[in-house]
């Protein structure tokens, strides 16, 4: 019977008050999906803090174990597609948000949310990448499916001292473009070019001109987390022909804009979802990190390691915008 119990971290309501500890649960208390995996390692990402933090728009019913992300070992397939000891990553879909997640030292999945790790990363690099990464990596992959090359000029990452910012940085310039971070700490400035960044803006710098429909146009390209007003500014200051992958409203979900950069420039606003993508479609981009896309800069985008006991602690700091890159989290 003790092989069927783990640690996990449980999100309880209380007195109208959300707090997460550290408890022992049972394989048999998880769903009834068709893989069991032994997590080793997740990540902390914003929305684990969300619904750490009750937020209903994340997670429904609670108790519950957040984590979106989680890396480990299949023990047991029904399905048969998976063997037994065949290392995994799940990101998405319903993990961590309705279902059980990565803050579990069991989960149980659909067959349909797993991949095998790919070739080229340890189970451990796949964590620091997680859900950001693969944001990153579809953001990168959309502007370069739509023709952005190094020789168009600058790229512009907001928001890119965050996970999904500063994996990009190092993405972009990696592949030879100049990449211009946008972000509202002026600390982390050298960080941002030790990752890759030529140059940094304050986000101060695309407040002027917020009432007019076009500005003097510079970025060849950008990656948007931020949403709201600033991609706005993005939009506005976008060249001719250039394009935008957005994937985040940290800024807000309202878009005050005119529809002059899009028919006058020719500028592309490129939606990007890295929740729901297909498998084939994750797959893909996981290999492409595995092999052509290997971050040299990864071990400088992780920020910290924690275990599950320390993890809660760092909630209110990411909700605040105070923790930069990524964070691991040791599970098993």
């Amino acid at each position: 019977m003790a092989d069927h119990l783990f640690r996990a971290l449980q999100t309880c309501e209380q007195d109208g008050r959300y707090r997460t500890n550290l408890v022992q649960r049972n394989v048999n208390e998880l769903p009834e999906h068709d893989v069991l995996v032994d997590v080793h390692w997740s990540s902390l990402n914003y929305k684990d803090a969300l619904s750490a933090s009750g937020n209903k728009g994340v997670t429904r019913h609670y108790p519950h174990t957040p984590g979106i992300d989680a890396a480990g070992v299949v023990l047991s397939d029904r399905s048969g597609r998976l063997a037994p000891g065949t290392e995994v990553i799940i990101t998405g879909y319903d993990l961590g948000m309705g279902t059980a997640g990565g803050y579990g030292e069991r989960i149980a999945v659909p067959g349909q949310w797993v991949l095998p790790c790919p070739a080229g990363l340890a189970l451990q690099d796949t964590m620091v990448l997680g859900t950001a990464g693969l944001t990153a990596g579809l953001c990168v992959r959309a502007l370069l499916q739509a023709g952005l090359t190094p020789e168009q000029g600058d790229v512009l990452v907001t928001g890119a001292s965050g996970g999904v910012g500063s994996i990009a940085v190092a993405l972009l310039a990696q592949l030879g473009f100049r990449v211009v971070a946008m972000t509202g700490k002026t600390l982390a400035h050298d960080w941002l070019r030790s990752l890759g960044a030529a140059e940094c803006l304050d986000r101060s710098e695309l407040e002027a001109g917020q009432d007019k429909p076009m500005l003097a146009p510079r970025w060849a390209g950008a990656v948007d987390v931020v949403g709201g007003q600033v991609l706005a500014q993005v939009i506005k200051t976008t060249r001719y022909g250039g394009a935008i992958a957005c994937c985040g409203l940290t800024g807000g979900a309202e878009l005050p804009l005119t529809v002059f950069p899009f028919i006058l420039r020719n500028v592309r606003l490129l939606g990007v979802d890295s929740v729901e993508q297909p498998l084939a479609e994750k797959a893909a981009i996981w290999d492409l990190f595995g092999g052509p896309w290997k971050l040299e800069a990864l071990p400088a985008i992780c920020s910290g390691i924690y275990s599950l006991d320390e993890l809660p602690e760092q909630f209110d700091d990411i909700l605040a915008g105070r923790i930069r890159g990524r964070v691991l989290v040791k599970v098993g």
